[in-house]
């Protein structure tokens, strides 16, 4: 992160946040406590357009607005960022194709919060809260909503499923953010996790390093280093979200012995272009976060604005090969409906 940001970003807090110590802005709590979730709250620290205006007045039940202060310091000065986090009526238009649950993870549910897709792989979902919203989320239809809050009772019958079924090697923690929650319960997860004979890997997905870097503390990461092998898949689609902010959280997780892999997704206007992704995949590695997949964006109801043909990632990956060193080159990832892809 260039000194100019390190400025903009105080210059932020001290502007919309006066009352905010930067002890108080580098405390993940405040920074959750402190999140802009409404219009009004929008409309105090960014010159919204009509467009935008209107979207989050129509909002309703559906993917609620979710921003951390910290995130929205770096909207100003990037317009690929805002249009990830801020609503647009595009939102509104559902299109032939379109899906709510485009990678039919419904059909199966085995348990509540428990995904059950490949032989030896769970998906368990632990919460349905992230810090930030992201407006392309596959699971649209259920984060931020109430579905998934974190439960013992519920944690535990995915327990039990697990514990059943001795041919699952591979749990991945996903929701929602499962790091948004205090450590203890991610600890409380993760031991009944590493007690299980036969669950060989852990895997945390999450985008807190991106937008909520505070939360990577080192206490947190004491604690996560404790249940080896662990794997993060970390969230990002621009390279204005490397701040040197982020940059600490994943110097730290990867200190941790946390082998780090990100996770892209492709989307038009924000990162659909060959020079911004390599940008974005070698500026990864540089904070030793393996670029893993490239995403096409799911066909999730509403998302036309940001989906592009498949040829654009096509074109991306052979911008990359060749072009930069193979570390820095992901797999490109097509999910159809159904599961197909």
């Amino acid at each position: 992160m260039s000194t100019g940001v390190g400025f903009r970003v105080s210059g932020f807090r001290k502007q919309h946040f006066p009352g905010a110590t930067a002890r108080d802005w580098n405390d993940w709590r405040w920074q959750l406590k402190h999140r802009i979730r409404d219009l009004e709250g929008l409309e105090r620290v960014l010159d919204l357009t009509e467009d935008e205006r209107e979207a989050v007045r129509r909002l309703g039940p559906r993917l609620p607005l979710g921003l951390t202060p910290y995130y929205a310091s770096l909207l100003p000065a990037s317009p690929a960022l805002r249009k990830t986090k801020i609503p647009a009526t595009a939102e509104f238009t559902r299109h032939p194709g379109e899906y709510d649950d485009p990678l039919g993870e419904e059909a199966h549910h085995v348990v509540q919060g428990l995904v059950h897709t490949y032989p030896d792989k769970v998906l368990f979902l632990v919460t349905d809260f992230c810090a930030t919203y992201c407006r392309y989320c596959m699971r649209s239809r259920l984060v931020g909503q109430g579905t998934f809050l974190p439960d013992h009772a519920m944690w535990e019958r995915a327990l039990d499923y697990i514990r059943a079924h001795p041919q699952i090697r591979d749990v991945l923690l996903s929701g929602g953010d499962p790091l948004i929650m205090a450590d203890d319960r991610i600890e409380w997860l993760l031991q009944r996790l590493r007690a299980i004979p036969h669950v060989e890997f852990l895997r945390i997905g999450t985008k807190v390093p991106a937008v909520l870097p505070q939360r990577i503390t080192p206490a947190l990461c004491r604690m996560l280093k404790k249940y080896h092998p662990l794997f993060m898949s970390l969230h990002f689609v621009h390279p204005d979200e490397l701040t040197l902010a982020c940059a600490a959280a994943c110097n730290r997780l990867a200190d941790a012995g946390i082998p780090l892999g990100g996770q892209m997704v492709l989307l038009r206007g924000v990162n659909d272009d060959p020079a911004v992704m390599k940008q974005l995949c070698t500026g990864l590695l540089k904070v030793r976060v393996k670029p893993y997949y490239l995403h096409q964006c799911d066909a999730i109801a509403g998302s036309a604005h940001f989906r592009t043909p498949i040829e654009v990632g096509l074109d991306i990956i052979r911008g990359l090969h060749g072009h930069t060193t193979g570390y820095a080159v992901p797999t490109y990832m097509v999910d159809a409906p159904g599961g197909g892809g």
